[in-house]
């Protein structure tokens, strides 16, 4: 049976928010936790059914199959309890029509899918809500696996979806495309989504294991679609996507066996993924149709530069050159943290200090990891005492032991 529960956990990440996106749209977006139930007890009856008969020849399909009896028995029960057991209900809104088609194919369910991202992004619900919303129901991610991102746990996570399907329903918001005029209003906060996933995949604060793969691969997939359909292939778009490849490209020299993590300068280079740098290089080229610069525009050209391994001074000035640009766009405290790096790869370390000290974040422990770099060889007491305080406040074991090796090397 563990080959089976692998293939339905496989099935579920995989099927899941394509079969809800699918009942949703069908039956109305306010239905969307009757879908999710629904969809949740066909993976149930395929736990029971494949492991008394087997695997299917087509496990889709079949899934698809029972879902489709699963919610026309919903819609009967739903329509039978609110017209007959309770009529004082009548004004809820019951499932729309018996006679609706449950469409499954390919292009029902990207057009689906799509409508659902414009939906769960939908400036009503709160920013925090919105991004639980996604990981759940456009991702096919669990409760626990959820609440593990968000360093909270189950019932906080849970509390958010509902706040946030209740916002689906008081604003009465459609599971349909947005006019030509919202898309454009309304596919930055899309993008935002699809970048702050891809971030907590490769940047992950919450677990061990730095690099998230699958949320990377669905922040990637999400961004596909999107480049795929022409009112929202725009230059943003395909910026994001290029700064998504050229950092996905690492995965594999990233990543050490024993779940921690390779720094750029000891990657092997050999690993990196050349078909993703030029497709991220395909994409970089039509992000720059147009007169829009985004920050994606500017991470994607950040990116790109750290896909040539060798330091060179050309390499770094570019990288320089973005990060000024980037500050005008988003003057963020990271932002500012990583320039000060470049500044240091382009004018030296005693150049960098200056610029690093001004920020003053003494509760991050990238600053704190900077400063260390930057003050090794100068002043290697000062190096190890800004180690430290770095080691004192990383979240992962991962971070603190990398930050001791540095330690330990400034004595070697």
């Amino acid at each position: 049976m563990n080959g089976d529960q692998e293939l339905i956990n496989q099935l579920f990440r995989k099927e899941f928010s394509k079969m809800v996106a699918v009942i949703s749209k069908t039956f109305g977006l306010e239905h969307i936790e009757i879908a999710e139930d629904i969809v949740s007890g066909t993976f149930l009856q395929a736990m029971e059914n494949w492991k008394e008969k087997g695997i299917p020849a087509n496990p889709t399909a079949w899934l698809y199959t029972v879902a489709k009896n699963n919610t026309l028995q919903e819609f009967r029960r739903n329509n039978i309890l609110m017209t007959k057991i309770i009529p004082e209900l009548k004004s809820t809104q019951p499932l729309s029509s018996e006679d609706e088609e449950i469409d499954f194919s390919s292009g029902n369910i990207i057009d689906s899918q799509l409508q659902m991202m414009f939906a769960v992004c939908d400036e009503a619900i709160a920013s925090e809500a919105q991004m639980a919303l996604a990981l759940r129901v456009l991702c096919g991610f669990g409760i626990d696996e959820i609440a593990k991102a968000f360093l909270t746990n189950k019932e906080t996570i849970n509390k958010r979806l509902l706040r946030a399907k209740e916002r689906l329903r008081v604003e009465q918001i459609k599971l349909a495309m947005p006019s030509a005029a919202d898309i454009d209003q309304r596919l930055g906060n899309v993008l935002h989504i699809i970048y702050l996933l891809f971030n907590e995949g490769y940047y992950s604060t919450s677990h061990d294991q730095i690099l998230r793969k699958e949320f990377c691969q669905e922040a990637l997939r999400l961004g596909l679609m999107l480049s795929q359909f022409q009112p929202t292939n725009q230059p943003g778009t395909n910026a994001l996507l290029a700064l998504i490849c050229f950092h996905a490209s690492r995965f594999d020299a990233r990543l050490h066996d024993e779940s921690g993590f390779i720094l750029y300068e000891d990657q092997d280079e050999t690993l990196w993924d050349r078909a993703l740098i030029r497709q991220g290089v395909d994409f970089l080229n039509k992000a720059a149709t147009g007169d829009q610069l985004t920050s994606y525009h500017l991470e994607a050209g950040i990116a790109y530069w750290h896909c040539q391994k060798e330091d060179t001074s050309e390499k770094w000035s570019n990288i320089l050159y973005h990060y000024d640009l980037l500050m005008k766009v988003n003057n963020s405290p990271g932002v500012a943290l990583n320039r000060a790096y470049a500044v240091y790869k382009v004018r030296g370390r005693s150049a960098a200090l200056i610029e690093a000290e001004k920020l003053q974040l003494t509760s991050d422990h990238f600053y704190f990891t900077l400063l260390g770099e930057l003050y090794t060889n100068l002043d290697n007491r000062q190096a190890k005492t800004n180690y430290l305080k770095a080691i004192s406040l990383a979240s992962t074991e991962t971070d603190r032991r990398t930050l001791q090796n540095k330690i330990d090397a400034l004595y070697n």
